[in-house]
C-alpha cells in the first residue's frame, strides 16, 4: 500500500506543458510507458486500499473495545479522529496539501456511528457512494499550482488552506465505500484469516484487479500518448470508469495481500518481518514520504520538479520506500512504535498507566 502511494503521489509535483490526472503529457518513451504502468495499477487504485483497511482497522477497535460499551466505544473512535484530523491538516500545511489523514479523521468522526450498524446497512451505504464516484464528472487536466510548488512559505500557507479544506471535507465521499466494506471485512477478520473464505478472496482478487486495469485504459492510453487526451463528455466518462474501477482494485489489492500473506506466513524471514513493522508503522512511514516530496520538489528547497521526470520518480518513489521499510525494521528490532503512532495511541488512550510493584 505504502509504495503504491508513494509511486502514485510523486508525478503530481512534477512541471510540464499539458496535464491528464496529474501526469505530464509527452516525454520520453520510457516516460509515456511508466506513466501508463504506473496510471493502469497504482493511481486511484492504492487509497481505495487504504481506505478499507483503514476501516478493517477501526471494525478491530470496536470488537476491541466492546465491554466498553457502544458510548465509551465511540467517544475513544471520536478521539482517534481529532488526532487524524489534526496531524493531517498539519501534514497538509508544511509538507503535502493533497495528505489525506484529515479526510479519514473527518470520515471517522460520521464513522464513528455507522460501525455499529449491521452489514446489511453498512453494504447499501457503500453501494450507494460507490455509485456516486462512479457519476461522469471533471477529471483534472492542470498540473501542481502553487499549492504543491509554493515559491515562498507565506504563499505556501495561503495556497494550501483551500486545498487542505477540500481534501479533509470532500475527499471523505470518496473514501465512504471502501471504509464501510473494510468494517464488514473487518468483523469476521477476513484478511486476518483467509482459509475460511479462500475462494471469495480469489474471486475479489481476480475480479478486482481485472476490472481496474481494464478500467483505467482509456486514461492510461492517453497519459502514454496512444491515444488522444479526451474532450468533454468522454473525458468525464473515462475519469469516472478510472475512479470507479479503481475502488474495486483497491478491494482486489487487499484479497490479493491477504492471500500471499497466508501463503508465506509459515516462512516469516527478515523481510516479511520487516514489511509487518512498516504496516505497524504506517503513519510514520507516509509521513516520512510527505517530508521527501516537500524537501525535494518544493522551489525554495531543492527544486527538482524541473529536473526529474516520470520515470526517473518511479525509483525515486521506490528507493523512499524502501527507506522507510528499513527504518521500520530498525524501529522494530529496538522495540520502539513509530513516533506518529506513539502519538496517536497517547492522545487517543491516554497515557499508560504505571504498575508500582
Amino acid at each position: 500500500m505504502l509504495l503504491f502511494i508513494a509511486l502514485g503521489n510523486a508525478h503530481y509535483f512534477l512541471r510540464g506543458g499539458a496535464y491528464l490526472g496529474g501526469f505530464p503529457l509527452g516525454g520520453s518513451a520510457v516516460d509515456r510507458a511508466v506513466a501508463w504502468l504506473v496510471a493502469t495499477v497504482v493511481d486511484g487504485r492504492s487509497y481505495p486500499m487504504f481506505a478499507l483497511l483503514f476501516g478493517y482497522g477501526v471494525a478491530h477497535i470496536v470488537r476491541r473495545n466492546a465491554a466498553s460499551g457502544r458510548p465509551a466505544t465511540r467517544r475513544l473512535l471520536w478521539r482517534r479522529s481529532g488526532v487524524l484530523v489534526a496531524v493531517g491538516v498539519l501534514d497538509g500545511f508544511l509538507f503535502f496539501s493533497g495528505d489525506i489523514l484529515a479526510a479519514y479523521g473527518v470520515l471517522l468522526l460520521v464513522g464513528a456511528w455507522a460501525v455499529f450498524w449491521r452489514d446489511a446497512w453498512l453494504l447499501a451505504i457503500a453501494t450507494a457512494f460507490f455509485a456516486v464516484v462512479s457519476l461522469p464528472g471533471g477529471f483534472s487536466t492542470e498540473g501542481p499550482g502553487g499549492s504543491f510548488l509554493p515559491t515562498d512559505v507565506p504563499s505556501m500557507l495561503i495556497a494550501r488552506a483551500g486545498d487542505v479544506m477540500t481534501v479533509a471535507l470532500a475527499g471523505p465521499i470518496g473514501f465512504v465505500c471502501p471504509f464501510l466494506v473494510g468494517v464488514c471485512a473487518g468483523r469476521p477478520r477476513l484478511l486476518e484469516q483467509p482459509a475460511a473464505r479462500r475462494r471469495l478472496l480469489r474471486l475479489v482478487a481476480v475480479a478486482g484487479i481485472g476490472l481496474a486495469i481494464v478500467g483505467a485504459q482509456p486514461v492510461a492510453l492517453a497519459v502514454a500518448g496512444v491515444t488522444a487526451v479526451p474532450e468533454g463528455a468522454d473525458l468525464a466518462m473515462a475519469g469516472a470508469m478510472h475512479t470507479a474501477t479503481g475502488v474495486l482494485g483497491g478491494f482486489g489489492y487487499a484479497a490479493l495481500l491477504a492471500l500471499v500473506a497466508d501463503g508465506i506466513s509459515a516462512r516469516r524471514g527478515p523481510v516479511v518481518r520487516a514489511l509487518a513493522a512498516t504496516g505497524q508503522r504506517s503513519m510514520t512511514c507516509y509521513l516520512v514520504q510527505s517530508l521527501v516530496w516537500a524537501v525535494v520538489f518544493t522551489p525554495f528547497l531543492l527544486d527538482l520538479s524541473d529536473a526529474l521526470n516520470i520515470a526517473s520518480t518511479a525509483p525515486l518513489a521506490i528507493v523512499v520506500w524502501l527507506s522507510t521499510v528499513v527504518l521500520a525494521d530498525q524501529l522494530d528490532r529496538r522495540g520502539h512504535r513509530g513516533p506518529f503512532e506513539s502519538l496517536v495511541r497517547r492522545l487517543t488512550y491516554g497515557r499508560p498507566s504505571v504498575e508500582v510493584v
